[in-house]
């Protein structure tokens, strides 16, 4: 836009009903809206958030949603007959079934063959004996021999071999202890006292499975019953006389077990006997009570709640069913309605960019999914999963964005949580609590207290929300004062949460977000750091300047609103870009000769307009915050570099063809284009750097005033500020003929202040005598070369 004027009446026009109607009007923002380019992304976003809200609800609201051990705090009867296993019952007798059936024990073979063996070569082994003592000491040993009993044994040789009668005996014996197990004392123990049933069952190489009981089982460690019992089965089995009594011997020294349990066996038969169990059914009639409210929830009660609400949605007419989850789907559909058009009427940051419509989108329905899903797998810890995510909302979009779309979204966002989770009245009481707590406390993030102090607070609210609520709403009793504290720090302890979660996540936020926290601006503000050193160092008029632009412009954002620390800060880093040429600005000169007389116009405007591009340069290579490196583009808008394009024009004048009269020929002559000396932009887009460009422009005109008078200041300053309106420069950005005047003002008393008149004092006599030269009142102003800004 030229900067004829031609324009003035409409655009000033338009300013001064803009700031007589106290802002946009609703149509207007609406219409902006619709404009946006994209609006179809943020349409697909709202529609896929909607579904997702609404697929959740469903999910979680089929959840029972109470927890074992907890007060009621509402009845519940059965809404439909319901004919259900009773599991208790079921697996009760199931495991009476496993009980009840035999242990299994394999008899060891290997042990009884070997018991056999020795009692029938026992004749033979001992027919060519003459004497105990020439007897092998191992079978000695084993059978304890005597010589009464080596002539029974004896006694039983025929032919050089066992008698047959022996050997049948023996046999024999083998039979019974087949029916007398013997285990030892913990075996035993297990096989007695395990289980309900009378019996074992004994299973035996090539024999059939025998029914054993369980009190034939004998104990090897008991000595003295063991050997009584031994001596039974010998008399049973046709032994007598000192013949039994080596039997006997045989059996009771060293004996051994003589069966095995089979715990793979044993379990099998247990699982078939239980399988056989049917299940028990049982019929809960309508109206039956499932539980009251003042009850502490048990565990039957917690099933039979789960399975009557899915035999309810079971059993439902289809239409009724669609009818519920269609009405949970309009709800979600208007909370989500609700939240797009806030988005697109009042956060035009938001509604502006598709990547940040996504990020808030994926914020808001990640903390719900949350929400949801935490509540519906522990439901005892509510107070935290319910309340939690909300409030992370709230910390990330105050950090993010502003406390005004913080108190919207995060509110609209506790709507749908308590949709979700079938939350009653109090618990949105203490969700506003906690946005409220938040949104108050937590205005900007300079330094980690402040976070901290936001999170005490914002404790402390929910804790007593949590208090007062549920004593407002809950039967009263011991249990349930115990259940409040618990439920109130929890709350507490959410909130603590997720403010550590905030600060721990603080970098992260800032990169998807795109912003710049008090906390980081506060450290780009340090002098120490690379880049303003580097100012320091190699332009230090243009850092001095800097300053006071900086001075200048944070008092200014503040009047108006504006985030001044931000103000202030990007005027540190606004003008960089110099220091890679710093003799050719003003402000660094000293006095010095003035390098632009030997370049062309259109040379001094590269080297001029270069430290934009080089600022920028810069600013990507030191990573400084997107919203600092717009001040660094945009401080200068699309201005126009006056000095030089005037001293272009000249010159097109002064070598221009000239008449018979010295008027030069207006047909011949070559004019510089005005756009051509104009910096590239782009405009600013934020109130911040609007602010800045008047700071900037105000700063380099006084200090190129020889008296800056108090009526010459505000002259220039009102002057600097109608000529950027008029030139279309803050017309990318949310600035009101109020807000230019407030900053016209606060610049006025700034820059006032900072050239206030001093007094001049008399001569001073030198001490050695003679005269001293009059001190003047002020030093020297630099005289205006080339003007630093145009």
């Amino acid at each position: 836009m030229g900067s004829d004027g031609s324009n003035t009446p409409s655009r000033v026009g338009a300013l001064a009903e803009q700031v007589r109607t106290g802002g946009r009007p609703l149509t207007l923002r609406a219409a902006d809206a619709i404009a946006t380019p994209s609006l179809g992304v943020g349409l697909i976003i709202a529609v896929v958030f909607a579904v997702a809200t609404t697929g959740l609800a469903v999910f979680t609201r089929s959840q029972p949603l109470v927890a074992v051990g907890r007060v009621m705090d509402e009845t519940r009867l059965v809404r439909t007959e319901l004919l259900t296993e009773d599991e208790a019952q079921t697996q009760q007798r199931r495991e009476q079934a496993r009980q009840a059936t035999p242990r299994v024990y394999t008899a060891d073979q290997a042990v009884l063959d070997r018991i056999q063996t020795d009692l029938e070569n026992l004749p033979r082994t001992l027919a060519s004996v003459e004497s105990v003592e020439t007897v092998d000491p191992a079978i000695r040993e084993a059978f304890r021999l005597t010589p009464e009993m080596l002539a029974a044994v004896k006694a039983e040789v025929v032919d050089g071999q066992s008698s047959p009668a022996w050997v049948s005996r023996v046999r024999s014996l083998t039979a019974l202890l087949l029916r007398r197990p013997i285990l030892d004392g913990q075996a035993r123990q297990k096989a007695v006292f395990e289980g309900t049933s009378p019996t074992i069952r004994l299973v035996a190489a090539g024999k059939p499975a025998a029914m054993i009981a369980r009190g034939d089982i004998l104990d090897l460690d008991d000595k003295e019953g063991f050997a009584r019992a031994m001596e039974s089965l010998a008399r049973d089995a046709g032994f007598a006389g000192a013949a039994r009594q080596v039997v006997v011997n045989r059996l009771t020294v060293a004996p051994r077990p003589t069966v095995t349990f089979d715990g793979a066996q044993t379990a099998k038969d247990q699982n078939d006997a239980a399988d056989l169990i049917k299940p028990v059914v049982v019929v809960n009639p309508v109206g039956q009570v499932i539980f009251t409210r003042g009850e502490i929830l048990t565990e039957a009660q917690a099933s039979l709640f789960a399975r009557e609400m899915a035999a309810f949605e079971q059993t439902a007419p289809g239409f009724v069913r669609w009818l519920r989850r269609g009405s949970v789907a309009v709800v979600c559909g208007a909370i989500t309605l609700a939240l797009a058009g806030y988005t697109l009427l009042f956060c035009p940051r938001v509604r502006r960019n598709a990547s940040r419509m996504t990020g808030v989108a994926v914020i808001l329905l990640g903390t719900y999914i949350i929400a949801g899903l935490g509540t519906a797998m522990a439901p005892a810890w509510s107070a935290l999963t319910a309340l939690a995510p909300t409030l992370l909302v709230t910390m990330l979009m105050v950090v993010g964005y502003d406390r005004r779309a913080a108190l919207a979204y995060a509110l609209l966002h506790g709507l749908l949580v308590c949709v979700a989770l079938r939350q009653n009245l109090g618990a949105y009481g203490v969700i506003v609590a906690g946005v409220a707590a938040i949104v108050w406390s937590l205005r900007t993030i300079r330094d980690r207290n402040s976070l901290f102090r936001s999170t005490v607070i914002t404790a402390i609210s929910v804790s007593l929300a949590t208090t007062a609520f549920a004593l407002l709403s809950r039967p009263i009793s011991l249990i349930t004062l115990r259940e409040i504290g618990i439920d109130s720090a929890l709350a507490g302890g959410g909130a603590v949460l997720t403010g550590a979660a905030t600060l721990f996540l603080l970098p992260l936020i800032e990169r998807a977000f795109n912003v710049t926290t008090g906390m980081t601006l506060v450290e780009l503000r340090d002098p120490k750091q690379t880049l303003l050193r580097e100012l320091q160092q190699r332009a230090p008029g243009t850092y001095n300047h800097s300053l006071n632009v900086a001075a200048i412009a944070e008092t200014a954002a503040e009047a108006i609103g504006a985030d001044h620390l931000l103000t202030y800060v990007g005027a540190l880093y606004h003008d960089i870009g110099k220091m890679n040429k710093p003799e050719y600005f003003v402000e660094n000169q000293q006095g010095g000769p003035n390098r632009h007389d030997k370049l062309s116009p259109a040379m001094s405007l590269l080297i001029v307009v270069g430290h934009v591009k080089d600022g920028m340069e810069l600013a990507r290579e030191f990573r400084l915050p997107h919203r600092l490196q717009h001040f660094i583009e945009a401080h200068h808008g699309t201005t126009l570099v006056e000095y030089f394009y005037h001293r272009a024009k000249r010159q097109a004048l002064a070598t221009a063809p000239r008449d018979k009269n010295g008027n030069p020929i207006e047909d011949d002559m070559v004019i510089p284009a005005e756009i051509e000396y104009r910096y590239p932009g782009p405009r600013p887009r934020t109130r911040e750097v609007a602010v800045l460009m008047i700071a900037d422009a105000v700063e380099s005109a006084a200090r190129a005033m020889s008296e800056p008078t108090p009526a010459k200041i505000d002259a220039m300053v009102r002057s600097i500020a109608m000529k950027r309106l008029l030139d279309g420069q803050f017309d990318d950005c949310e600035l009101t003929l109020k807000d230019l005047n407030l900053i016209v003002e606060s610049v006025i008393r700034t820059v006032t202040s900072m050239h206030h008149g001093r007094i001049a004092y008399p001569q001073e006599q030198a001490e050695a005598g003679g005269t001293g030269e009059a001190r003047p009142a002020e030093s020297p102003r630099t005289q205006p070369g080339l003007p630093e800004k145009s």
